[in-house]
């Protein structure tokens, strides 16, 4: 039997003339609806690109500096955004209308406190020389509703005229809240060309910053990690800037972060940062400097790479899309594009993790994710990172990812605290989950870390006695361990190959070391709480 399909313009029609018969029936006049338009603003044209510079931000500082690099590799003007503090919130507040998230208020007042310091400073005709970029979406999110947020507050601190550019998730750019509306933006084209210079900007970023976590919290040298990565930003600028392989930058910096001597026997317990995108990524006052504060409590970090959001997108679109087979025209077409799309965003991913020899992580399989998190959350239900926040728990339990995962949310972020009531249940099924909800409001800092520190130390328990289950199954002792250690310098490095036989990074280091002294693993039961607290410090 062949399928017939209906156009949604025939959908549309049938649908008004049914209401057309119902208001008939019912006796309800019909009236014409006049929805609300937004007046016009200049479009940014190609005219422009030489003199206007586009202004963005709200990602890691190594992100924000790479894809600005990568816009000036392509003949733009791009300057991203300070990391946004405390005073641009209350700016925010001041500014925007009362009841929006958290990172409504730092990024829209991270955007106003720009916009004033550059005008305290002297700058005129700002509305004419720089313009705006941000991010646009639909959904159960007020992330929808930051544009509107964006032109009210720029009005009411005094620029009328400045333009803002919504970059659409699901594709395109527009400047009046409508796809195809409004005037032609050709100073900004999104082009093959755009999108591959902003992806590798983007890969690149997770990679570095994920070898720096790793690296920080074992260096013998205090800032010795910082100081590469600050030399890894800029020579990653410079290749991006001057077209120049960006595989063989990241096998540069791989011997650069080589360089940096690391004792891999402290005990760290990992922590897994999951929660709201926003607040996971922010380096600043919005995440109360979380990651850098856990490094200074003893601690490992383990940041999700922004690469998972990027991935995530194309596999929702790509189910919702397998889902509409037979229902909608092109379907099947439209499938196989994002399956190849798929296919060679992870291909990409993983060509440039080989630069420094696939010591950090692939990508966690989204199918993997929604699985684990389909029993408890509907993996239809979007905002936010949707059913990802349940499914990142799991995966970082079962694959042993982590000894404690901290949720971090803003206040008022209605998809993450949805996500949070599902947790509880989570954490009931998982027994040795160490998990930690916070929410982040620009104030009550010292309360937040006080709950985290207190899930901290059941962290460094759990660390400790699986340091010395690793020293028992392999029959050795720290004496012998360290002493082999200082006789082969190559364990000193940070780059050395480290099995996952265990979650942390001590043991595993145990692992190496043993194996390579010729000693075979010998499984023992699982020591009580508190037996192997005295395996180190």
């Amino acid at each position: 039997m062949q399928q017939q399909f209906i156009s949604e313009d025939d959908i549309l029609e049938k649908t008004r003339a049914y209401e057309a018969e119902l208001r008939e029936a019912l006796g309800v006049p019909a009236r014409e609806v006049r929805h609300f338009r937004r007046p016009v603003e200049r479009p940014f044209t190609r005219e422009e690109r030489d003199r206007v510079t586009i202004l963005f931000g709200g990602l890691t500082r190594t992100h924000d500096d790479l894809i600005g690099a990568a816009a000036e590799g392509l003949g733009y003007r791009v300057r991203p955004l300070p990391v946004p503090d405390n005073a641009a919130m209350a700016l925010g507040k001041e500014y925007g209308n009362r009841g929006q998230c958290n990172p409504t208020y730092y990024t829209v007042g991270n955007l106003v406190k720009y916009l004033l310091e550059l005008r305290a400073a002297g700058e005129t005709d700002i509305e004419d020389r720089y313009v705006f970029l941000t991010a646009g979406a639909c959904g159960p999110c007020r992330f929808g509703m930051y544009e509107s947020e964006y032109r009210k507050a720029l009005t009411e601190a005094g620029f009328p005229n400045f333009r803002v550019l919504i970059f659409q998730q699901t594709g395109g750019l527009e400047e009046n809240g409508l796809l195809g509306a409004g005037p032609k933006h050709d100073g900004l084209v999104l082009d093959t060309s755009f999108y591959l210079a902003i992806l590798r900007a983007i890969i690149a970023s997770d990679i570095v910053n994920t070898m720096a976590h790793r690296i920080r919290p074992y260096e013998v040298e205090p800032g010795a990690t910082d100081a590469v990565l600050h030399w890894a930003r800029e020579h990653l600028g410079e290749t991006f800037r001057n077209g120049r392989s960006l595989w063989l930058a990241l096998r540069r910096i791989r011997s650069r972060f080589n360089e940096i001597e690391v004792d891999f026997l402290r005990v760290r317990p990992k922590v897994k940062i999951t929660g709201e995108f926003w607040a996971q990524t922010t380096e600043g006052d919005g995440s109360y400097h979380l990651q850098r504060w856990l490094v200074a409590e003893g601690a490992e970090v383990v940041a999700e790479p922004v690469g998972t959001w990027i991935d995530y997108i194309l596999w929702s679109a790509f189910s919702r899309t397998k889902e509409s087979i037979g229902i909608r025209q092109g379907a099947r077409r439209r499938l196989l594009a994002l399956w190849i799309a798929l296919c060679a965003y992870k291909s990409f991913y993983n060509f440039y993790r080989s630069a420094l020899t696939f010591r950090t992580d692939p990508l966690v399989s989204q199918k993997q994710l929604a699985e684990y998190a389909g029993d408890y959350y509907n993996v239809r239900i979007g905002g936010g990172e949707g059913h990802m926040e349940v499914g990142k728990h799991f995966h970082a339990v079962l694959h042993r990812k982590a000894h404690m995962v901290t949720s971090i949310k803003p206040f008022g972020c209605m998809p993450s605290t949805q996500s949070d009531g599902v947790q509880s249940k989570v954490v009931s099924e998982l027994a040795d989950s160490v998990f930690i909800p916070i929410e982040t409001s620009g104030d009550s800092e010292v309360n937040v870390k006080s709950r985290v520190q207190m899930k901290l130390f059941e962290a460094k328990q759990k660390a400790r006695e699986e340091l010395q289950r690793a020293l028992d199954e392999y029959g050795v002792t720290l004496e012998e361990v360290q002493a082999y250690v200082e006789r082969h310098p190559k364990f000193r490095r940070p780059m050395v190959k480290l099995p996952h036989d265990y979650v942390g990074t001590a043991p595993n280091f145990v692992a190496a070391v043993a194996k390579a002294m010729g000693r075979r693993r010998r499984k023992t039961e699982a020591l009580p709480a508190g037996s192997g607290a005295a395996a180190a410090s």
